[in-house]
């Protein structure tokens, strides 16, 4: 994606563990273990669409990597902290535990939650032009921070002059982007690639309000299909103009439409 301006007014950036400034060697573990879980929201005026989508997450993804139990009332309120009044943020929340290391990976968990904030763009990004590549992330329906196989294919994808990488199965069968999550404009309707994937809260906040259903998609069938869009909690609804050699409209009806229902989206306090 193109590089993107801070929000005007917004706050700087800010980290708190468990509520209190983090310290470097707190987040020492979780730069040389890199063992966790995150979720990432968009928050204007204290507000964000879908906070149980996000906090859901965080709980399930806690049981599968940590097999514990998480307060989501507590991070919820470290989470505000973290929010301005007034002006769109950023926000992260990190699961991890400190204690933790290669060589104790099996010890029975403790997890800290890491808030951190910076300012969001105050510009969507420029329409995607993404590579194919097969590839299926380790354990692709939690939003782990083990992301070495995806920087390393969009990197690559960046270098051969694209914007991203659109990950797909070993039978071309489409699954996910990088950090988004990908749909369709087919025969006139939404379609959201089914399979083993990170189902992201744009992607689900979309489908609550009916924008579409799930259906298998190949590579090939992209042909047939009038256009291609990207979401995630940061830029909502995203046209996707390439697909390896295939061009699509950046303004299709279907795809600015959908853009235009994710923004009417009701927000509610974080």
């Amino acid at each position: 994606m193109n590089p993107l301006t801070p929000a005007d007014g917004a706050a700087g950036p800010t980290a708190e563990l468990n509520g209190e400034p983090a310290a470097p060697e707190a987040l020492r573990t979780l730069a040389l273990t890199n063992y966790g879980h995150f979720t990432t929201m968009t928050v204007e005026n204290g507000r964000v669409r879908g906070p149980d989508l996000h906090l859901e997450r965080l709980a399930r993804d806690c049981r599968a990597l940590f097999d514990v139990p998480l307060d989501t009332a507590q991070v919820r309120a470290w989470a505000r902290r973290a929010v301005p009044a007034t002006g769109r943020c950023t926000v992260r929340i990190t699961v991890f535990d400190p204690s933790l290391h290669l060589g104790n990976i099996a010890d029975d968990a403790d997890p800290r939650v890491l808030v951190t904030s910076r300012p969001a763009p105050a510009h969507a990004p420029a329409p995607l032009r993404v590579r194919s590549v097969t590839h299926l992330r380790d354990l692709p329906e939690v939003k782990g921070v083990g992301l070495f196989g995806v920087l390393r294919r969009r990197r690559e994808a960046r270098r051969a002059g694209y914007d991203d990488v659109l990950f797909t199965d070993g039978d071309a069968t489409l699954l996910e982007g990088s950090t988004w999550n990908v749909g369709v404009i087919r025969a006139g309707r939404v379609v959201w690639p089914d399979g083993p994937v990170l189902a992201g809260t744009a992607r689900e906040v979309l489908l609550r309000a009916g924008a579409g259903t799930t259906d298998r998609v190949r590579l090939p069938e992209l042909a047939d299909c009038e256009a291609v869009f990207a979401t995630n909690a940061t830029v909502g609804v995203l046209p996707v103009t390439r697909v390896d050699d295939l061009e699509f409209p950046a303004d299709h009806p279907g795809v600015t439409g959908l853009a235009a229902l994710y923004a009417s989206l009701p927000t509610e306090w974080l």
